[in-house]
């Protein structure tokens, strides 16, 4: 109970550091965590929608800005949807192309070692090679049900990654549109 007061007082404190901030700080500051989670949605390293959320709550309470809740609580919604779906999705789809656990357990292990690679998107192209070894090491003898796993993660990953992104890219618009005084 103790500490849940003093993040609640921290918390406040934060807000009443961020009000006496000058505006146009606090929104270039929201504008640039947005962006970062628009980023953040197809790149690994960055936390994605949830920068988009911190830049969308720092513009809804660091400023005097008009902003309604129903978008603050519709894109919290949206991002809790996104964080299911990220998870969800590529696993229905590894399986509709007839994945198995060996494939994702080789999509997790491809990503992160794809990561350190100095290469372009490396965690993408990490992430399919190891849903194809995953799967030739599951079953050699059938090379095409790897290469149809393979497709699957990639659709999960496109399916996955577009409706973050369009979370985020909504985000980044209403925060302007309000700045614009337009909504």
């Amino acid at each position: 109970m103790e500490v849940a007061f003093y993040e609640a007082t921290f918390f406040i404190s934060c807000i009443d550091k961020l009000q006496k901030m000058d505006t146009a700080l606090i929104n270039i500051l929201c504008l640039i965590l947005l962006f970062l989670g628009i980023l953040g949605t197809f790149l690994p390293i960055l936390p994605g929608l949830l920068l988009s959320i911190c830049g969308l709550l720092i513009y809804k309470y660091g400023t005097d800005a008009d902003l309604p809740m129903i978008y603050v609580w519709a894109f919290v919604i949206l991002t809790i949807i996104s964080v299911v779906l990220s998870y969800v999705i590529p696993a229905k789809t590894n399986q509709k192309y007839g994945g198995t656990r060996w494939g994702s357990i080789g999509s997790v292990v491809g990503m992160i070692i794809g990561m350190f690679l100095p290469i372009p998107l490396g965690f993408l192209v990490g992430m399919f090679v190891g849903v194809f070894v995953g799967e030739l090491l599951h079953d050699s003898k059938d090379m095409n049900k790897a290469l149809k796993s393979t497709k699957g993660a990639f659709i999960g990953f496109i399916y996955g990654t577009g409706f973050s992104l369009v979370v985020g890219v909504a985000m980044f618009l209403v925060v302007i549109l309000n700045m614009l005084n337009i909504i």
